[in-house]
């Protein structure tokens, strides 16, 4: 139809292989196509070429954009300055759109309001049947409630120019999102569900995962920064567990130093209150999930590094923040 909205696709990517399975699911779609789909590619310079499957319906839609490693924030603002629709659909590398994904896009733009800055997708996380999740698998499945998450989420290109687009001082796939969020509807902007609906699968990761992702609570101290201590109920967020992780990592502390100074009651006591505290997030993590020896001793051994990650980038974040404010954040108009 003549009529619909025009949009681009942008899709931030460092390679991974299931780059194939989303551009084929686009190519296999029906519904207006796009006017062009943008691959930042976000690897080091000096990377050998995307390897791209072969896209007869995509057939000369597809550019490729050079990222600098700096995230997926700073991909994003590069794809969106790169394309030229009115409104821009990101996606992420490693999401499956239904078949009608298109056409329900084209349906979502049609109806959005002028003040409708994003309109958000629902994300469904695939789970193995026949056993509970893992605790991997239950973090990735908290996608599909995930507010803002823009692993799916077309923005009005206006909107964006109006904001200056992603923060680029955030380098993680984490809080870039509901930053961008925070600011669009604080600016006046609505984001709205839409009807489409695309998968989000669950990668195969690794023993220390839960670990890594602790990296995370350093965007925390600068969301805290930017949007004041209400930031997780303005961006539906939840709580965590970041008191209760400081509590555990003193613990620790005082046990190891009471032992170094041979205050005997000083270690035991933090020690006892170290053991209790990991126990119960042992348990905590153990207790929804399939509970085989495997993940029980996943849960077991992470349980005692994962909140002493989450303080000490939670620390580095709050060090660090002063640096970051002192760059130059996102520019209207850009």
């Amino acid at each position: 139809m003549s009529d619909e909205p025009s949009y681009d696709i942008v899709v931030p990517t460092v390679g991974r292989a299931c780059l194939a399975r989303l551009l084929i699911a686009l190519d296999r779609g029906h519904g207006p196509r796009p006017g062009m789909v943008v691959l930042v590619d976000d690897r080091p310079l000096g990377s050998a070429p995307l390897d791209l499957p072969g896209l007869p319906r995509l057939d000369g839609l597809v550019k490729v954009v050079q990222g600098a490693a700096a995230g997926p924030a700073a991909a994003r603002n590069l794809g969106w300055r790169a394309a030229s629709a009115p409104w821009v659909a990101f996606l992420d590398d490693d999401v499956v759109p239904d078949p009608d994904w298109a056409e329900r896009l084209a349906a979502d733009l049609a109806a959005a309001a002028l003040d409708v800055a994003g309109s958000q997708a629902r994300l469904r996380v695939p789970l193995p049947g026949g056993r509970r999740p893992t605790d991997w698998e239950r973090n990735v499945a908290g996608l599909a409630g995930a507010r803002w998450i823009t692993a799916d989420l077309a923005y009005r290109r206006d909107a964006l120019t109006a904001v200056g687009g992603f923060d680029e001082r955030f380098p993680r796939a984490y809080r870039e999102d509901a930053d961008l969020g925070l600011r669009l509807t604080r600016a006046g902007w609505r984001i709205v569900p839409g009807s489409r609906t695309t998968a989000h699968p669950v990668r195969p990761a690794g023993f220390w995962v839960s670990v890594a992702l602790q990296a995370g609570n350093a965007d925390d101290a600068l969301m805290a920064a930017l949007h004041g201590p209400g930031w997780r109920e303005a961006a539906g967020v939840p709580p965590g567990r970041r008191p209760a992780h400081l509590a555990v990592t003193a613990a620790g502390l005082l046990g190891l130093t009471g032992l170094a100074a041979g205050r005997r009651r000083a270690a035991a006591a933090g020690a006892l209150l170290w053991a209790a505290g990991t126990a119960e997030l042992t348990l905590a993590r153990v207790r929804p999930g399939p509970r085989t020896p495997a993940e029980v001793t996943r849960m077991a051994v992470t349980s005692a590094v994962v909140p002493v990650a989450a303080s000490w980038h939670w620390l580095r974040g709050l060090a660090g923040r002063r640096r970051l404010l002192a760059r130059q954040g996102p520019v209207a108009g850009a």
